[in-house]
């Protein structure tokens, strides 16, 4: 470290956590005495209109993406403050820059890899300072806040992108393609020896060759290297009932989680998330270890990464099936071997139940269950292309934000083409995030003749980017666009009846349209209660009949090209 650029951390108790303003002063305060070292600029707003900044650091003053993508130079991103009660990352990145602007050692052993990162991601949060937010952890003495100026949580926020901060996360990620992230956390849950704990990007999940390397090559690496240095790091600690005893479950990455998102991308990401009932001290030196010892195997293997990276793009582009979502193996666990505390239950001096509390005089180590084989549970055929009507604003934007190349029709056209018939749907019953999420999507694939208009989009599967739009486009996609309510529209009738006028047209319709009448007969051997119930009775045949069908009513309007 320097004596003239010492961190707010570094220059108090190791306690501190720094000031969103202190935060920003210290690089550009960096960039300005070492500009062949470190690019640092703002690229955007949040929702609050606080400045979002990113920066580069490169060991040869070769800052340019478009460059530095042309040279095939690998890109590691660390991303930090996502959450700003979670604040050693923010704190640690700051030392790291303020290193490798200090030490031509550190930066010459970047070699041609870049250092991408987000020196404070939700700058809303990290404004919104206070000591109580964070229930459970050991410091900092001050610290920011999980939720935006919007209220919502950034780390659920990835594809279905309501926040500035979220569409510049897509556009950085689909313009730089990094090939490593590390995005940095702090933990909640169960009480064990670890400081560090790690979520990475599911390998099954990652696919192709990437999770093959990540769970065999890279992880063992890391694991190993983190040992030495003296943070012993294990899987995050995701119990499958109440305690660790019983094992633990890798967390499934889907795309509203940052790795999760960054697998669409093919980008092999990290969650480091460090143990909250561990000092401050601690968790920020473990932090710093982890994005040091990811950074290092990163340089070393950078270009097996991209070789990798690659491949997995080419093979997207001739896939004739696509996993749209992936299901724990619950009967084939590996094993890890664990540090634990004994878990202890007695009864609550504040309710008539039994409690959970972990007793650290009684520590144990010991194989447990690891869950860690997530096999596909839902697969697509590949279409040969998909159809947006361009009435779709939100979807289109969201494909143009993440890189996906697509072409307007320029000339009326009608297409035979599949979609999907909305069959069911389960939602929550409550406001997730800021939407009506839906659990549960049965869908029916029929065919039919479509009109294309001017100007509707047409997403070709031929194109580096195919992941990201099967995984948002198809519905039953685990973080689809669909099942976050972007196409809600679709799902309610425009017309309806008076009763006293449709019960005539109704008996006229079981009269002429045998299908409705096999239907509404095995409808009322199921439900015979509800022949007493006219509204209930009425609805079943006007939703069912052709007579008065409105074609768009639960017609998923993205269309496949087969």
């Amino acid at each position: 470290m320097h004596p003239e650029m010492l961190t707010p951390y570094e220059k108090g108790n190791r306690n501190q956590t720094t000031l969103w303003t202190d935060c920003i002063a210290f690089y550009e305060e960096l960039a300005r005495r070492f500009p062949q070292v470190l690019r640092f600029e703002q690229i955007g707003v949040s929702d609050g209109g606080i400045p979002v900044h990113r920066g580069v650091v490169s060991a040869d003053g070769v800052f340019g993406r478009d460059e530095i993508k042309a040279a095939g130079r690998t890109v590691f991103f660390n991303n930090n403050g996502i959450h700003p009660g979670e604040p050693e990352g923010v704190d640690g990145c700051m030392a790291l820059v303020r290193d490798f602007c200090y030490d031509p050692a550190r930066l010459a052993a970047l070699g041609e890899t870049v250092f991408l990162f987000i020196p404070v991601y939700n700058v809303d949060g990290c404004l919104n300072r206070a000591n109580t937010s964070r229930v459970n952890q050991d410091g900092p003495e001050q610290f920011g806040f999980r939720g935006n100026s919007r209220h919502l949580d950034l780390n659920r926020d990835f594809v279905k992108c309501d926040t500035l901060n979220a569409r510049l996360f897509n556009q950085l990620i689909a313009s730089w393609q990094p090939d490593v992230m590390v995005d940095t956390h702090t933990s909640n849950g169960a009480d064990y020896s670890y400081t560090m704990t790690l979520i990475h990007t599911q390998a099954d999940k990652l696919g192709y060759g990437l999770g093959p390397f990540l769970r065999n090559t890279m992880l063992p690496a890391i694991y190993a290297e983190m040992e030495q240095r003296g943070w012993p790091t294990c899987p995050y600690v995701n119990p499958v009932q109440d305690t660790p005893d019983d094992g633990i479950a890798e967390f499934l990455e889907v795309p509203r989680f940052s790795t999760g998102f960054a697998a669409m991308h093919h980008v092999i990401g990290f969650m480091p998330e460090t143990h909250m009932l561990k000092p401050f001290a601690d968790r920020y030196e473990s932090m710093r270890a982890l994005v040091e010892t990811t950074l290092a195997f990163t340089v070393q293997h950078g270009a097996e990464i991209k070789r990798l990276r690659a491949e997995a793009k080419a093979a997207g582009r001739k896939q004739t099936a696509w996993p749209v979502m992936w299901q724990m193996d619950e009967n084939n666990p590996s094993t890890f071997r664990f540090k634990g505390y004994a878990a202890k239950r007695h009864p609550s001096v504040i309710g008539n139940y039994t409690r959970l509390s972990y007793d650290r005089s009684q520590p144990w180590e010991k194989d447990i269950a690891y869950y860690n084989s997530f096999p596909a549970s839902v697969t697509v055929r590949a279409p040969k292309a998909y159809v947006v009507p361009q009435q779709w604003r939100e979807a289109i934007e969201r494909l143009q934000w993440n890189g996906v190349r697509m072409t307007r029709v320029e000339q009326a056209e009608t297409v035979d083409a599949q979609y999907y018939h909305i069959a069911s749907v389960q939602s929550r019953p409550t406001a997730y995030e800021g939407h009506m999420f839906h659990d549960g999507v049965e869908v029916e694939a029929r065919t039919g003749s479509f009109q294309l208009n001017v100007g509707d989009y047409i997403v070709s599967l031929d194109q580096d980017n195919a992941r990201y739009a099967v995984e948002t486009l198809e519905p039953q996609g685990h973080d689809s666009f669909f099942r976050w309510g972007f196409f809600n529209s679709v799902l309610e009738k425009k017309e309806a009846f008076s009763d006293y006028v449709f019960e005539d047209l109704a008996l006229e319709m079981l009269e002429t349209e045998p299908e409705l009448k096999a239907k509404f007969e095995a409808w009322k051997l199921a439900n015979p209660a509800l022949l007493s119930d006219q509204d209930a009775v009425l609805h079943f045949i006007f939703h069912h009949g052709k007579r008065h069908a409105e074609p768009e009513w639960r017609r998923y309007p993205v269309l496949s090209i087969l």
